[in-house]
């Protein structure tokens, strides 16, 4: 049965498996202000959870039987047996949610089935996690359906080891943390090796100021081998130098380091190094002077990802350009890369005309209209009804 217009994704719910949710949990996508690709260095990253979320629709089953729609795919139903789930089993998008299904009975917990319904309105192949968001949602979901008692970070874990082993996509877990963990009007500062958390409050609108978000609509695919290239080689870089990553490498070492090094090596371990360096160089602007004075640090994190770490993009340097030169304190490409979106810092009343700036930058370039949204400091996972 499939639906037929339905008023709202719990109607859409009902129409598809003849029965009411149980419940919904909601797990939303994030924006990272700065800590890019440090995060499977063991190292420190800075995100904020956004409005945009992915809600999951569910309710038990007894007979081991995993059935999976999405409002995206409307009338599809992906029915599997929990389980016979195994990396490699499931294809699209509905191997994230079996992938968190896969790892929850592989730690050892006593899961079934359920009937789930996915809504997202976290943009796909952005660079704003609407992977993570997903498993997230679906972890969550598990926790309460069947009474797991899961802590947040446990969750978070849960949902990262999903997508490096059952997806594929070899990821920190910075997205995961920041789905499950963050909390509305603060940034959460993270040390990814032992996932201490810090909160630290983050007012944008109290301070006259505006996060926009420009998806430049080019779209990424982590799991098509750049992300895990780009892994492989800080892991290579950290095993020559002897350290256990490299997080462990002080920025005063790291001039002597780089003479040890690959010449491949060298951009890599320098924007990491760097990088971390400007996520506690944020914490600290943040906690004496407030986000106003954040904006070079943005733009300088933008330049490490282009000339160093090389996973910005033609659409992404425009943006960020553009953005700066129209009045933004400063902007950045956020995620993993190769596309995806930009954030721009920006007074609040400069935030239409940077956004109209490069808008019509994309378009005299005859690139597809970038997608503008509002990042506002929201809530990590939880059960919404």
């Amino acid at each position: 049965m499939t639906p037929t217009s339905p008023t709202s994704p719990s109607a859409a719910f009902e129409e598809l498996y003849g029965h009411a949710p149980e419940g919904v949990w909601v797990a939303p996508g994030r924006v990272n202000l700065i800590g890019e690709h440090t995060d499977y260095n063991d190292g420190f990253v800075l995100p904020i959870a956004l409005p945009q979320a992915v809600r999951a629709y569910a309710r038990r089953r007894a007979d081991g039987v995993l059935r999976l729609a999405s409002t995206r795919v409307p009338g599809q139903v992906v029915e599997l047996d929990v389980a016979g789930l195994a990396p490699g089993g499931v294809q699209g998008w509905a191997a994230y949610p079996a992938a968190v299904v896969w790892t929850l009975r592989e730690a050892g917990h006593g899961i079934g089935g359920a009937d789930v319904l996915l809504d997202s309105d976290v943009p796909g192949g952005a660079g704003l996690s609407s992977s993570a968001a997903l498993e997230c949602a679906v972890a969550i979901t598990y926790n309460d359906l069947y009474e797991l008692g899961l802590e947040a970070a446990e969750l978070a874990l849960i949902a990262q080891r999903a997508e490096n082993d059952f997806v594929g996509v070899p990821c920190g877990i910075m997205d995961q943390m920041a789905s499950m963990a963050c909390t509305a009007g603060t940034a959460l500062h993270l040390d990814t090796r032992d996932l201490s958390a810090r909160y630290v409050p983050l007012d944008l609108a109290g301070s006259g100021l505006t996060l926009l978000v420009l998806d430049t609509r080019v779209q990424h695919d982590l799991a098509d081998g750049a992300y895990a290239a780009l892994r492989a080689g800080c892991e290579r870089a950290a095993a020559l130098l002897g350290l256990p990553a490299l997080r462990d490498l002080a920025a005063a070492d790291l001039p002597a380091a780089l003479d040890r090094l690959p010449a491949e090596l060298v951009p890599l371990v320098r924007h990491v190094v760097t990088e971390n360096g400007r996520v506690e160089q944020t914490m600290r602007e943040l906690e004496q002077h407030g986000p106003a004075t954040l904006g070079p640090i943005l733009t300088a994190g933008h330049a490490s990802l282009r000339d160093d770490y090389r996973t910005s993009c033609p659409e992404t340097d425009l943006a960020v350009a553009v953005a700066v030169a129209a009045g933004a304190l400063g902007a950045r490409m956020t995620g993993g890369g190769f596309g995806g979106s930009v954030i721009a810092l920006t007074r609040t009343a400069d935030a239409d005309a940077v956004a109209k700036a490069v808008t019509e930058a994309f378009l005299a370039e005859g690139w597809a209209e970038p997608h503008v949204y509002r990042a506002v400091p929201s809530a990590g996972a939880r059960r919404e009804s």
